[in-house]
């Protein structure tokens, strides 16, 4: 078999795990789909495209991505509208920043034929794997890592490009409880911050641990050099509701430039809503707080889609944020996202691709 305009070799799995899956009871990133595309760099160039069982992979020890960290990876979901068709979010958008973050860490650029056509015939083999509750999607993970089996400092030859799915439902069951963390830091000027890297996350994961053992969920990141100013939330770009103005940290070398957060800020724009991208204080954000005039705090992301705080934690308080109601800016973006997303609201920006 092969899909339009690249050669992409189909094996089909010849069992389904399909039926194992409870689709009313999704658990985030637990089941993975039947098959994965995977490509393989050697020589200067991309080959060897295959849509393959979901399984194992045979790798050296001396790997380099297992000790030099040359690893990236993008985050993105499909969706199912009341047709039962598939419906993609943005994937151009997922294979730029991907391309972006490959440049920062040495590695080959992935060509849109390679990338768009492995994803789409990949989507439409494991199309049963999309749900259709209420709530839930597909997530996507495209990653790519280093594979030359050298011990040495240098920028990897080979690399793995590899896509996989995984039907998910709702990533926090309940809003979640963020703290200032005012010690560690998640990003610095001149590093990496930028980009979807594996060290990012795994850096997060002690600071997250020891927020996690007094109560919270996660962090709010901020500055490395002061800790003055508001950067992401755990694994979230952060935006908050001030003054009926939409709030948010300004898209730098050290915060992520989310595709969710900047879908909201579109939205926000056409529906006359006055948007706000800069510096933000801690010191602003908790006095608004102390005010009450802070009327919503939440987290935006791919896996949490919009993601408002219960509480916001700073130097030893909790403030409590206010409910968020039906009509409020949040409620009706997440919602919008929603219907857009599942075929159900007119695609004015052009975001959706029919798979």
């Amino acid at each position: 078999m092969t899909a339009d305009t690249v050669q992409i070799e189909v094996q089909q799995t010849t069992q389904s795990r399909l039926q194992e899956v409870d689709f009313n009871n999704l658990v985030f990133g637990r089941n993975i789909s039947d098959h994965m595309f995977i490509a393989e760099y050697k020589n200067g160039q991309w080959q060897d495209l295959r849509i393959v069982p979901y399984g194992d992979l045979s790798l050296s020890p001396a790997t380099a991505a297992l000790h030099y960290g040359q690893a990236i990876f993008e985050g993105m979901k499909a969706y199912k509208n009341d047709a039962g068709e598939v419906l993609l979010f943005r994937a151009i958008d997922n294979w730029k920043r991907l391309n972006k973050s490959a440049e920062r860490l040495c590695m080959p650029q992935i060509p849109e034929e390679i990338f768009m056509n492995g994803l789409t015939e990949l989507l439409r083999l494991d199309s049963g794997w999309v749900p259709s509750q209420p709530g839930c999607s597909l997530y996507i993970r495209p990653y790519m890592f280093a594979t030359d089996p050298y011990i040495g400092v240098k920028a990897s030859d080979s690399y793995y490009f590899i896509i996989f799915t995984s039907p998910v439902g709702t990533y926090y069951a309940k809003p979640p409880r963020v703290k200032v963390e005012q010690h560690f830091i998640r990003a610095a000027e001149g590093g990496v911050g930028a980009t979807k890297c594996a060290g990012n996350y795994a850096g997060s994961l002690y600071p997250a641990k020891l927020a996690q053992q007094e109560g919270y969920d996660q962090l709010i990141w901020t500055d490395a050099r002061d800790h003055a100013y508001i950067e992401e939330s755990g694994t979230m770009n952060i935006m908050f509701m001030l003054d009926g103005k939409l709030l948010t940290p300004h898209v730098s070398e050290t915060t992520l430039d989310g595709i969710t957060r900047k879908s909201i800020v579109a939205i926000a724009e056409h529906w006359g809503i006055p948007v706000e991208e800069r510096r933000i204080s801690v010191k602003e954000i908790i006095d608004a707080l102390k005010a009450g005039t802070l009327e919503a705090a939440f987290g935006a992301g791919t896996a949490v889609v919009i993601s408002p705080f219960a509480t916001i934690a700073y130097e030893g308080v909790d403030y409590a944020l206010p409910e968020i109601k039906e009509d409020s800016f949040v409620s009706k973006v997440k919602a919008y996202l929603t219907d857009l997303r599942t075929g159900k609201e007119e695609d004015i920006f052009g975001w959706m691709l029919k798979v």
